[in-house]
């Protein structure tokens, strides 16, 4: 960690690190829900997503890693991603980021977007999603639903800058082609 402390889960990180449990609650409070949630968009089980969520946390909790200022986050999520992609391997089944499921079970994420597109075009959305490349839906998940920066996706996908902007910059495009086959002629760039 590094002396100059900014951000608000770098405070609370260095306040658990020096021995407040309820520092570690907050952090649990402020990103368990978006983690089980993008967990499950990996494993398509609320429990197993729950539990992973669960088991990043307690990773981080006993191993009290070095985690710079900022990217706790990610840290946390590429924890997350990692236990997942183990979780995967010994089930032996592909599994993909299912949009639609996420999206119709978005409690406590309350987006702009939702409430000004339309159901129908919502529906078209999901179905886009779920046609595009698996990295690239990634990508468009962390940077534009979970706000993350560049740098912290390609923490959590374990890429470089240069090819979450590729990715994303893909993604988009592709979303595009996707929509307008739906029939959506004004999409955003």
């Amino acid at each position: 960690m590094i002396n100059s402390v900014t951000s608000e889960d770098g405070k609370l990180y260095l306040s658990f690190l020096d021995g407040d449990t309820t520092a570690y609650d907050q952090l649990m409070i402020r990103h368990g829900d978006s983690l089980t949630l993008y967990l499950y968009g990996y494993l398509h089980d609320w429990q197993d997503a729950e539990d992973l969520m669960i088991e990043a946390f307690a990773r981080i909790m006993v191993k009290k890693p070095r985690i710079q200022d900022g990217s706790f986050k990610a840290y946390l999520f590429r924890t997350g991603r990692n236990l997942a992609s183990r979780f995967h391997s010994r089930r032996t089944r592909v599994m993909q980021i299912s949009f639609d499921d996420i999206e119709n079970d978005l409690t406590g994420h309350e987006l702009v977007e939702e409430r000004i597109i339309s159901d129908e075009q919502k529906r078209a959305l999901g179905v886009c999603l779920e046609r595009i490349d698996p990295l690239e839906k990634e990508a468009l998940w962390l940077v534009y639903i979970e706000r993350m920066s560049y740098a912290e996706a390609a923490e959590v996908m374990k890429v470089n800058t240069k090819k979450i902007d590729h990715l994303l910059s893909r993604g988009k495009q592709s979303m595009k082609k996707e929509l307008m086959k739906e029939g959506i002629t004004n999409a955003i760039e």
